[in-house]
């Protein structure tokens, strides 16, 4: 009897170390299953300019991916991210159309440079290849005016001597909201043209003479790409990703140049940032001097409310980290990432505002 116990308490024994050993297999195989994966609760929102939505986009997933913070980047236009971070509705919000310092303080926002990029003018004509019209400036001027109905126009045709310009109508395509790319694409036109500067001006929104409204880069894209005959314009990124044609335009200096990372990156190297006055410049980097320089140079900035400083500090963690790991991500859609002496000011800013990560 004693023997049939013993027995029994060894089976029992054998039965538990069995279970025991595959239950901690189990917990040491669940534990071990993605050792690289990181989680967190920190969600960061943000909404703006549709100027750099690829870009942030695609570093909010790299950044998730390594660290588990989520970056949500809503594309709803300058305009629109203007309001959300001036009514704290949102964590950050993308403008590519730069705040006064004055604007600044009475909305008690800070503000820096997320990443260059270029507007581009973009068309829609079946035997003209991609880089090969030249539109000079006036030219642009009076098609957007409503002037220049045609595409075999004399002052076109004067530009293009070697180009077959169909006898098509010219639609003209523009941004429907409250935009940066808009308000950067006016003040172009107002520089350039007398005329647009005194029947028109330039603004987030402006009283377009002709054309067709869309919204966001994404939809005057759709458009061009559906409308023979059509010309607009958007960000660089929109114009690789939907393989529109882009026209060359002259810079400063009268110079045709062709939009690609090399003019970009000519008018780029010549912003004067300062944290002083909070990165702001009257015209952005449009005309940027060099006649290698591409006119329609953009930097898109970043707000954060500057009462924030937790939130303000992962906000710009995130940013940091695009501007060190983003740098090729960036040059493949088209944009052109900050150079080490505009991030280092960057830095200075964010101790100023004791807002650094």
């Amino acid at each position: 009897m004693k023997f049939l116990r013993l027995l029994f308490v060894l089976s029992l024994c054998s039965i538990y170390a069995c279970f025991s050993s595959k239950s901690e297999k189990n917990e040491t195989l669940s534990k071990n299953q993605n050792p690289t994966q990181k989680s967190s609760k920190i969600v960061l929102n943000g909404a703006g300019a549709t100027f750099p939505y690829p870009v942030y986009t695609t570093w909010a997933k790299k950044y998730y991916k390594e660290t588990g913070v989520k970056v949500n980047y809503q594309g709803i236009g300058s305009g629109g991210g203007q309001k959300m971070i001036k009514n704290r509705l949102v964590d950050f919000a993308g403008s590519d159309q730069m705040l006064e310092p004055v604007t600044l303080r009475k909305w008690h926002v800070l503000q820096y440079p997320g990443v260059v990029g270029a507007i581009v003018v973009v068309y829609n004509l079946d035997k003209v290849k991609d880089g090969e019209l030249k539109l000079p400036n006036d030219v642009v001027a009076d098609i957007f005016l409503g002037k220049i109905k045609y595409w075999d126009d004399e002052k076109i045709k004067k530009a293009n001597p070697n180009l077959n310009l169909p006898h098509q109508k010219i639609t003209v395509i523009h941004r429907a909201e409250g935009s940066g790319t808009t308000w950067n694409f006016s003040y172009w036109l107002s520089q350039i043209s007398p005329e647009w500067r005194n029947k028109i001006g330039y603004g987030k929104v402006v009283e377009w003479p002709t054309g067709i409204g869309a919204k966001g880069n994404f939809g005057v894209a759709a458009y061009i790409k559906q409308i023979p005959g059509s010309i607009g314009y958007v960000e660089y990124a929109y114009k690789l990703k939907n393989n529109l044609k882009a026209a060359q335009l002259q810079s400063k200096e009268g110079k045709f140049v062709k939009p690609n990372m090399r003019s970009f990156t000519e008018a780029a190297k010549n912003a004067k940032w300062s944290p002083e006055n909070d990165f702001y410049l009257p015209s952005n980097l449009i005309l940027s001097p060099g006649k290698n320089s591409w006119p329609l140079t953009v930097a898109t900035m970043i707000l954060i409310p500057e009462e924030k400083i937790e939130k303000d500090k992962e906000v710009n963690k995130f940013f940091y980290w695009a501007f060190k790991n983003g740098k090729k991500d960036a040059k493949d859609l088209g944009y052109v990432p900050l150079d080490e002496n505009t991030v280092n000011k960057i830095k200075i800013y964010w101790k100023n505002h004791k807002v650094n990560p």
